[in-house]
């Protein structure tokens, strides 16, 4: 493939990482994740007036840029950088792909151009610890088991009466990102009972009767998380994925698979950002520790002079350039190399923050170094949206390398 960037994306990059070198130092990282709505809501209107950051892999007919998924990956690869908390990732990476995927004419045209124009704040609610399941990157997502079948789990859905489009929702949803403060939620939910239910998605505004949100303690504090509670709360059906009859029974039987596609494709955008996210955040561990290894001096020479510190600050820069790599080919070609960008971009997260803080010596180790901070991104990334042994795994299974070949099978017959 050519991997020489366009001059507008070279633009896009170069404006990106301008603007968030003055506005999002480590300090105003810390003053982001304090404020009630978990990001610098100033600087997020900025980016999105200057860059239209939240619709730049939108269509310009609902109001975005019209650029591609590689664009937005590019940008994630700078907000990754400095550990940018905001809703990009939440709401673009996640919710509009999946509105203008199963939404109909009038919800693309009614939500994207807020989406697009930052107005407009979304998250994906699915249950507690199934986020990776549901966007099919550690597995199947077609059965959906991971809403929570049955009649109990998960997020549970009753259809109003003389409505197809009205819809009740009942359960919660945990470690939902950027959920307290969206404006606007899709949620997963489970309908038509344990015998013959089906997931679907749910549109829920943030100011719904019976809708209850709570910030969670995250370990990473620049992806905040929440516990979403829904008790009778009135959502509209995202689309037209079939509706059901008069005794909760699917009216069409393929309106789950079409959302079990659309999450799935979702899923491998989504793998692409998030290893763009990684390969940018573990670079800028890697400059910051070649830097402080430049200047700090022990024995009367730098730290960096010695080899065993070369060797492994080469080690870490091969890993770099490796996951960004993949992360630029995932971009370019999600569906044949989203997971596995993913992978290698968290793995070399978590090399480069590792080494961080081992070579920023005890400094490293302390709160109000920001070594911390990509630690933390690190491990949680992991926990929320890998491991990377699954999505390995996922990704061979896909590829059939694990499968018997019809020739071999034979010969062993």
């Amino acid at each position: 493939m050519d991997a020489a960037f366009t001059a507008e994306q070279q633009e896009i990059r170069r404006t990106l990482r301008d603007l968030l070198g003055k506005r999002s130092g480590p300090d105003g990282v810390r003053s982001a994740v304090a404020a009630d709505c978990g990001y610098d809501a100033e600087l997020w209107t900025l980016l999105s007036a200057r860059l239209g950051l939240p619709g730049l892999a939108l269509p310009a007919a609902y109001g975005g840029v019209g650029c591609g998924l590689m664009e937005l990956a590019l940008a994630c690869e700078e907000t990754g950088r400095v550990l940018l908390p905001s809703p990009l990732f939440a709401t673009a990476g996640l919710a509009a792909p999946l509105i203008a995927a199963l939404g109909d004419e009038a919800q693309r045209r009614t939500l994207l151009p807020r989406i697009a124009d930052s107005s407009l704040t979304c998250a994906l609610a699915v249950s507690g610890g199934t986020l990776t399941r549901a966007l099919a990157l550690t597995g199947d997502n077609a059965a959906g088991e991971w809403a929570g079948g049955g009649r109990a789990g998960g997020v549970q859905a009753r259809q109003g009466v003389g409505d197809t489009r009205a819809w009740r929702l009942y359960g919660e949803a945990d470690q939902v990102l950027d959920g307290h403060s969206a404006q606007l939620l899709l949620v997963a939910a489970h309908t038509g009972g344990y015998a013959r239910g089906r997931t679907l998605l749910f549109v829920v505004r943030g100011d719904a009767a019976g809708l209850s949100r709570t910030r969670r303690t995250a370990l990473d504090e620049t992806r905040p998380q929440a516990r979403v509670q829904l008790r009778d709360t009135p959502a509209e059906l995202l689309g037209d994925q079939g509706g059901q009859g008069d005794q909760g029974e699917p009216r069409d039987e393929g309106a789950a698979d079409a959302v079990a596609a659309a999450l799935a494709e979702t899923g491998r955008g989504a793998a692409a950002l998030l290893a763009a996210e990684a390969a940018g955040a573990a670079g800028c561990a890697l400059d910051r520790t070649v830097a402080y290894v430049r200047t700090r001096e022990q024995f009367g020479r730098p730290v960096g002079s010695f080899q065993a510190v070369k060797h492994r600050l080469a080690d870490v820069h091969v890993q770099v350039q490796a996951a960004r790599s993949a992360a630029y080919y995932a971009a370019w070609d999600p569906a044949q190399a989203g997971p596995l960008a993913l992978a290698q971009g968290l793995e070399a997260l978590r090399r480069a923050a590792a080494e961080a803080v081992q070579l920023h010596g005890g400094i490293g180790f302390t709160w109000e170094h920001e070594a911390h901070l990509y630690v933390k991104r690190a491990a949680a990334d992991e926990l929320m949206f890998g491991p990377v042994h699954l999505l390995r795994a996922r990704a061979a299974d896909q590829a059939g390398l694990f499968k018997p070949d019809a020739a071999d099978g034979e010969a062993a017959a």
